[in-house]
């Protein structure tokens, strides 16, 4: 008896094999359902805010000051009241190397040495009297803010600390900051710093009321939460984590539901009707974009801390410059034509003085004669060599128009421009500008995958689409809507069950 059952005994326990692993299929799909609707129910009003906040980032930015703007705001060197040569305000700042930015420019009507350490440290100097300039009047700040473009009748709103617009530590070596309205009617206010005089940011009226529905939203960036970096980082962090699951478990609900060949009773694809119809029609057809949005939004907090700082460190700058003793010039020219600022740099040894204009041009002079002059790619090409000593420099081209890794969008950028290609490990690429010698940027491997992982797919940065402009904003534009779709009707099925 026990020999004719044995033949019995495999199948029966296939068929609880198989019946215990269909139980748990079951019960694995069931908690995926329950677990993306309640995690959905939260996270969807996250996605509805992003997308929408992320439309009006496209056409209004967080406030800042370009250079460019910066440079508008400033008044012409009055170069016959400079008593201290760059050497002598070295020598009063007591600096013991040269300095990351040595610059002259002027804080209302006095010339000031302005210098920024390798630690990030500043200094003001008076190029007048060799005075260090640590604290600034209210009635400076305000004669300071009346050359800005925009000033009409400036008068002090407040001092400030940190507010919605200053929030970033970039600005914490500057403060406490003037916030002075220049009674113009877009409504402009300019910060000005009480430590050093520059005017460090200008935000108006446009810029205010939109980003409390664009870049507030959308960075979790609340003054309260946002003062505090690594706290900011972290809540970012995990919320987009969250979001990302809920993108991801959202897709594998709705390929499970969807049904294009053997369909629905009703000769649907979908077995929902309303809002949850449209949450998983809209969810199939954007899904994808939704998930490479989520990823490449978690990717720009570079978690992990996976990919370097894109700043040059300091040992290849100072090779580049071939210079490291606080000296540059005894003496100071003035140049013939009119400038707002004057940069002092080195170039494989030897010295230069890069001006500024108001409107942004940028002029190269000899430091010792004051006199025009140009750089021969020649001597940039024998820089270049010497950036990173342990690497060979195997390409030498200009680049004369955008393309992937060098491009313009939301900001302008120099063209043409030198790249430095070498054959190090991470395969590190330097942009340097032709006329001022300026290392423009440093990318390598790592970079370079950011700029498809994050720019690319968060950004849609695609050099076609940028070449054709409105072809960018309509696709960009299409897609948030149809995320806008998945988020909203996703919120209102969410407050449906709570309802319940």
């Amino acid at each position: 008896m026990a020999a004719r059952n044995a033949p019995h005994r495999p199948a029966r326990r296939q068929r609880e094999v198989l019946s215990v692993s269909r139980t748990l299929k079951r019960t694995l799909r069931r908690w995926l359902y329950i677990g993306h609707r309640w995690i959905g129910i939260v996270t969807c009003l996250f996605f509805a805010m992003w997308f929408i906040s992320g439309v009006v980032m496209m056409y209004v930015a967080f406030p800042g000051l370009s250079n460019k703007e910066r440079l508008a705001a400033l008044p012409d060197i009055q170069w016959e009241k400079v008593a201290l040569s760059p050497d002598d305000a070295m020598k009063k700042a007591s600096v013991t190397r040269y300095p990351r930015d040595l610059r002259l420019s002027m804080l209302a009507d006095e010339p000031v040495y302005r210098m920024t350490g390798w630690d990030g440290s500043r200094q003001a100097i008076s190029a007048a009297d060799g005075r260090a300039i640590t604290d600034v009047s209210e009635q400076q700040a305000l004669a300071i803010a009346q050359y800005h473009p925009a000033s009409k009748t400036p008068e002090l709103d407040d001092i400030v600390d940190r507010d919605q617009w200053s929030v970033t530590a970039r600005y914490d070596p500057l403060r406490p900051l003037y916030l002075i309205g220049l009674g113009d009617s877009a409504g402009t206010k300019v910060y000005v710093s009480s430590r050093s005089g520059e005017i460090v940011l200008d935000t108006n009226r446009n810029e205010r009321v939109w980003n409390w529905l664009g870049s507030i939203p959308h960075w979790i960036y609340p003054t309260v939460l946002r003062k505090d970096g690594p706290s900011w980082r972290l809540v970012v962090l995990w919320i987009s984590g969250i979001c990302l699951i809920t993108g991801a478990t959202g897709i594998w609900v709705g390929i499970l539901r969807v049904r294009l060949k053997r369909r629905y009773a009703s000769g649907s694809i979908t077995p929902y009707r309303g809002w949850m119809a449209w949450h998983h029609v809209a969810g199939l057809i954007a899904g994808i974009f939704v998930l490479t949005w989520m990823f490449s939004g978690w990717l720009s907090l570079n978690p992990g801390d996976y990919f370097a700082s894109r700043n040059t460190p300091h040992a290849v700058l100072q090779r580049y410059a071939g210079h490291e003793a606080p000296t540059i010039a005894t003496r100071l020219p003035a140049p013939q034509n009119a400038a707002v600022e004057a940069r002092f740099v080195w170039l494989d040894g030897s010295p230069m003085m890069i001006v500024a204009s108001r409107d942004g041009t940028q002029r190269l002079l000899d430091v010792t004669s004051g006199q025009l002059m140009a750089l021969p790619q020649d001597r940039l090409w024998t820089a270049a060599t010497k950036l990173l000593p342990h690497a060979r420099l195997t390409e030498r081209s200009i680049v004369a128009d955008y393309d992937s890794y060098w491009y313009a969008h939301h900001h302008d950028r120099e063209l043409p421009v030198l790249r430095a290609a070498f054959d190090d490990d991470a395969k590190t690429w330097f942009h340097i500008s032709p006329v001022t010698g300026d290392i423009l940027g440093r990318i390598d491997t790592g970079h370079r995958t950011y700029r498809w992982l994050f720019n690319a797919l968060h950004s849609f940065d695609f050099r076609l689409l940028l070449m054709y402009r409105p072809a960018w904003d309509i696709v960009v534009w299409l897609l948030s809507i149809l995320g806008t779709i998945v988020s909203v009707s996703g919120v209102v099925v969410g407050w449906r069950y709570l309802r319940r």
